[in-house]
């Protein structure tokens, strides 16, 4: 089995760490997949229509204090009618809901620890990428020969997006909605490397079953 040459390195990347966000909690999740582009629409709008009304106007329409007059600020006005007061209503139950249930609820992977700013703060980081494992230690080399050479035929390109998919899939799981974000990456690495190497020694992939 030979290393493959790093060809598309920012990509995966990308890729992964895209793949990787699904270790963080609910509401910040819902924030970058849905948020994020929402947010952008809406300043797009807002930019387009200040062009043609003025932006102090297209303010009063979008708070619903003056009569949309063209098809763009009728779009800001249902905007501000329907779309801001639910998103912000449903975070903020979400939220809520989330810590009135948590109040007498803790984890045991929670339990005598104390957790600091910085570890609140800090990224999950990335799902790993397989060709470290190449020169690893003999753990992750022997992971790598049975998920690679064995259950992949030794194409890295597809081995390396179904490892990433399955810890991106475990990690959406209910059992690690509890633990932190560097945990709960941990483990589902941890997790993935120890069920798919004895699965992968038989040929095994659950992700290529799957996706037949």
């Amino acid at each position: 089995m030979k290393l493959p040459p790093d060809q598309h390195g920012l990509r995966l990347r990308l890729r992964r760490t895209w793949r990787s966000r699904k270790a963080l909690k609910g509401v910040t999740q819902w924030v970058i997949d849905y948020g994020l582009p929402i947010a952008l629409g809406v300043a797009i709008l807002y930019v387009y229509a200040a062009r043609a009304k003025g932006a102090s106007f297209v303010y009063q329409v979008f708070t619903l204090n003056e009569a949309p007059h063209h098809i763009l600020l009728w779009i800001a006005s249902l905007l501000g009618w329907l779309l801001v007061p639910a998103i912000i209503g449903g975070v903020a139950g979400h939220v809520i809901a989330a810590r009135i249930s948590s109040v007498k609820s803790i984890s045991t992977h929670t339990l005598f620890r104390q957790r600091r700013l910085s570890q609140r703060l800090r990224p999950p980081g990335l799902i790993d990428d397989l060709r470290t494992y190449f020169h690893g230690p003999s753990p992750q080399q022997e992971f790598v020969d049975a998920w690679v050479r064995v259950a992949h035929r030794n194409d890295w390109s597809r081995a390396q997006d179904h490892w990433e998919v399955f810890i991106r899939d475990l990690m959406s799981t209910q059992q690690y909605a509890h633990l932190d974000r560097q945990e709960c990456l941990r483990q589902a690495r941890n997790t993935t490397r120890i069920t798919q190497l004895v699965s992968g020694r038989t040929g095994f992939c659950l992700v290529c079953e799957r996706r037949r």
